[in-house]
C-alpha cells in the first residue's frame, strides 16, 4: 500500500510539473507553418526536402517540447507573395502557428516578414537569400539562417575574378533576389578590379534563355553570371552548352548553384563549375549520418536549403526546451544566447540584425572521372569564415540592430 501511495504521489507530482511546463506553451502545442515552393522553379532544391527535414528536427524532440506536443503545418506557396502572407495570417490569427519557417523565394519572405511583425512571430527563413532580410528589410523577429547574397558574392564572384574572370555580364532573374544577388556580386567584382559590362532581366522562371544567352555573348564579358537559382540555373546551363558558350572561351558563373541542380544537370555538363554552398552532405560523419537519413526518407541527398531548416527549426525548438516557454522575446533571446551547434553549423551566432553566422564553403563539381558514384559531385575548396562572408554586423543597415 505505501508504495501504491508513493507512486501515485510522483505520478500527481509529475502530472502537475507538465501541466505547469506546458501552461507557459500558448494553447498547449508548439506549432510550426511552413511555407515553401512544393511544385515549382525552387520544388527540388526546396519542396518537401524542407518538410522531411523539420520533421526530422521535431522527431528528436520526440515530437514533444516542454510538456507540450510539436505540430508542424505546411502549404505550398507557389512563390507567389500575397498566397504566403495570406496562408501565414491565416495561421498565425486561426490557427495558433507560433513561428513560420523556410521561406524560399525573396518575395515571400519579405511578405511573411510583414506578417511575422504584425503578429510577433519568429520567422526562420532557410530558403531566401537577399541580404536586404538582415538588412532594410529586416524585423525584430525574422531570422536569416542558411546563407545569403553578400556570402554568395564573396565566395563565388571573388574566387571567380581572382581566376581572371574581371569582365562580367549577368543574367538576372526578374525579382527582389535576382537584382539583391546581381547587386552583391557586381561590389565584389568591382572591388577586385573588375568590370560589370551589363545585365539581362529575364522572367522568373523562365523556360527559354536563348535570346538571353546571346547578348550574354555578344558582350564579349569573360563572366556570364547567373543571378538566379533552381530551374532557371539549369535551362541557363543547358542553353549555354548549346550555343557553345563554354567553348567558346566564355565562363559561366553559377551564382546560386545546388547540389539538386548538379545532379539535374550530371557532371559531364557541369564539371569544374564552382560554387558558395552552405553544407555538403559528404563533408564530416556528422553530416554523413545525417544526410544518410534524409536519403532514406526521400531518396535523394539533402541541399542546404533542407539543412538549414532542420538547423533552424531544431534550435527553435531547442530554445524552448532550455526556457519551458514559447513567447516570441523570450525563445529570441535564448536563440542568440546559445551557439548553433549541430551538423549544420558548429559555433553558428544568431546576430540581432537577424543574421546566423556560421561558415560558407567554396565547392567545385567535380569531373565524372573524379567521382565515385551518386551523389559524389563536389569538392570543397576553401573554407569562408563566417564574418568573411556575411560581414560584420556594423555593415547591416538594420534598424533594428
Amino acid at each position: 500500500m505505501k508504495l501504491f501511495k508513493h507512486l501515485a504521489t510522483s505520478a500527481s507530482a509529475l502530472a502537475v510539473m507538465a501541466t505547469g511546463a506546458a501552461a507557459e506553451i500558448s494553447g498547449g502545442v508548439v506549432k510550426i507553418g511552413l511555407l515553401t515552393d512544393m511544385s515549382a522553379t525552387y520544388s527540388d532544391v526546396a519542396g518537401p526536402g524542407t518538410i522531411t527535414a523539420a520533421e526530422m528536427a521535431i522527431e528528436e524532440f520526440g515530437g514533444q517540447v516542454a510538456g507540450a506536443p510539436i505540430e508542424l503545418v505546411s502549404a505550398d506557396h507557389q512563390n507567389k507573395a500575397d498566397i504566403a502572407a495570406n496562408k501565414a495570417r491565416e495561421w498565425g490569427d486561426t490557427e495558433g502557428v507560433d513561428a513560420f519557417a523556410e521561406l524560399v523565394t525573396t518575395s515571400v519572405a519579405m511578405a511573411v516578414f510583414e506578417v511575422a511583425k504584425q503578429q510577433n512571430k519568429i520567422a526562420l527563413v532557410s530558403g531566401a537569400a537577399s541580404s536586404p532580410l538582415t538588412n532594410d528589410a529586416c524585423i525584430p523577429t525574422g531570422l536569416h539562417w542558411t546563407y545569403n547574397t553578400r556570402a554568395l558574392a564573396v565566395g563565388t564572384g571573388s574566387a571567380v575574378v581572382k581566376e581572371g574572370g574581371d569582365s562580367w555580364y549577368f543574367l538576372t532573374a526578374d525579382y527582389a533576389f535576382g537584382e539583391a544577388l546581381q547587386g552583391d556580386v557586381s561590389k565584389v567584382v568591382e572591388a577586385e578590379g573588375g568590370q560589370v559590362l551589363g545585365a539581362s532581366k529575364h522572367p522568373f522562371p523562365a523556360s527559354d534563355f536563348s535570346s538571353f544567352m546571346l547578348q550574354a555573348q555578344a558582350s564579349g564579358a569573360k563572366v556570364i553570371g547567373l543571378a538566379n537559382a533552381g530551374g532557371d540555373t539549369i535551362n541557363a546551363i543547358k542553353a549555354a552548352k548549346e550555343f557553345g558558350i563554354i567553348e567558346a572561351g566564355q565562363k559561366i558563373a553559377g551564382l546560386l548553384v545546388f547540389l539538386s541542380d548538379v545532379n539535374a544537370l550530371g557532371l559531364e555538363t557541369a564539371q569544374g563549375l564552382q560554387m558558395t554552398v552552405s553544407f555538403y552532405w559528404d563533408m564530416d560523419d556528422e553530416t554523413r549520418a545525417w544526410s544518410q537519413r534524409f536519403f532514406e526518407k526521400t531518396g535523394k541527398m539533402p541541399t542546404g536549403i533542407q539543412a538549414g531548416t532542420y538547423s533552424s527549426v531544431r534550435h527553435y525548438l531547442k530554445a524552448i526546451e532550455a526556457t519551458g516557454s514559447d513567447d516570441t522575446e523570450t525563445v529570441l533571446a535564448k536563440m542568440r544566447e546559445m551557439p548553433v551547434e549541430d551538423m549544420f553549423a558548429h559555433g553558428g551566432v544568431l546576430r540581432t540584425d537577424g543574421r546566423m553566422v556560421h561558415d560558407m564553403y567554396l565547392a567545385e563539381v567535380k569531373s565524372p572521372a573524379e567521382s565515385s558514384g551518386p551523389w559524389d559531385y563536389l569538392k570543397i575548396v576553401r573554407t569562408i569564415p563566417g564574418e568573411e562572408a556575411f560581414g560584420p554586423l556594423s555593415e547591416s543597415t538594420c534598424p533594428t540592430k
